[in-house]
C-alpha cells in the first residue's frame, strides 16, 4: 500500500548554475528580437522563473539594417527597467550590443568611437559575422580592438556555416585571444546538426568562455528548458565560464 504521507518530489529550478545571460535581444522594437514592451516584460519574467539574476541584453548594431546607437539602446533600457522595477522582479537588467562585422563597424573602430561593452573593466565586446561568408576584416578588426583595450567576444562561433569544416581556423582565432560565446540551444541541435557538432567540439576542446541564450523570443526560452537537460550542457557548466564573473 502506498503511503499517504509519501513526500512529493521537489521541482528543481530550470537553471541552477548560470545566473547571468550576456547575449539576448530583449529591448522592444529595435532589432529582430522583442516586438513590443509587453513581450519584453514577458521574456524577462520567464528568465526570472528560470533562475537568472542578471541579463545583459545585446541589441544588433548593423549598418544596413539596425542602426542602433547607445542613445537608442539606453533609452529603451531605461523604459524597460522602469517597468521591471515597478513589478519588483528580482533581476538586474543592463545592455551592451552585438556588433555586425561590416564596413560600418570597421569605421567605428578606425574613428575610435566609444563602443558598447559588458564589464567596464574587461571591456568585453560582442560581435558577429555573416553566417555564410568569412569577413576579410576579421583579423585586422580583432587586432584593432585589442589594441584599443577591448576584449573581442565572437558570438555563436558554432553557427557560421563557413566554419563547419574549418575548426583549425577557430583554434587560430581562439589562440589569438578571441573569446567564444556559445548559444545554449546549439547543444540540442536547435539550429542545425552541424552547429550542434561544432558546439560539442568547442566544449570538448575547452574553447567556450561564455554561454548565452541569444533569446529573440519565447521560442528560444522554451527550447532552452529542454536543452539544459542535455549531456553537453552539463559538460559546458564544468568549464571555467566567465558568466559567473559578470
Amino acid at each position: 500500500m502506498l503511503s499517504l504521507f509519501k513526500k512529493k518530489k521537489t521541482e528543481q529550478p530550470l537553471v541552477t548554475t548560470i545566473q547571468v545571460d550576456m547575449h539576448s535581444h530583449l529591448l522592444p522594437a529595435i532589432d529582430d528580437g522583442s516586438k513590443s514592451m509587453e513581450q519584453s516584460v514577458a521574456l524577462v519574467k520567464t528568465f526570472v522563473e528560470m533562475g537568472y539574476k542578471k541579463l545583459i541584453t545585446t541589441p544588433h548594431i548593423m549598418s544596413d539594417f539596425y542602426k542602433n546607437t547607445p542613445e537608442i539602446i539606453y533609452d529603451k533600457l531605461d523604459k524597460l527597467n522602469d517597468i521591471i522595477k515597478s513589478m519588483q522582479l528580482d533581476i538586474e537588467l543592463t545592455a551592451a550590443a552585438e556588433y555586425y562585422l561590416d564596413e560600418g563597424f570597421v569605421n567605428k573602430i578606425e574613428k575610435k568611437e566609444a563602443l558598447l561593452t559588458f564589464d567596464e573593466n574587461k571591456k568585453y565586446l560582442l560581435f558577429e559575422t555573416s553566417y555564410m561568408n568569412a569577413s576579410p576584416y576579421f583579423d585586422s578588426v580583432v587586432f584593432s580592438l585589442q589594441s584599443q583595450g577591448y576584449q573581442p567576444v565572437l558570438a555563436h562561433p558554432e553557427r557560421y556555416t563557413y566554419l563547419f569544416d574549418s575548426f583549425e581556423k577557430l583554434k587560430k582565432w581562439y589562440d589569438k585571444g578571441v573569446l567564444f560565446q556559445l548559444n545554449v540551444n546549439s547543444l540540442s541541435g536547435y539550429y542545425s546538426a552541424s552547429s550542434k557538432s561544432v558546439a560539442e567540439k568547442l566544449i570538448d576542446n575547452k574553447m567556450v568562455n561564455f554561454v548565452g541564450s541569444d533569446c529573440h523570443g519565447e521560442r528560444h526560452l522554451n527550447a532552452m528548458k529542454e536543452t539544459i537537460g542535455t549531456t553537453y550542457y552539463k559538460k559546458a557548466l564544468k568549464l571555467d565560464l566567465l558568466n559567473h564573473t559578470l
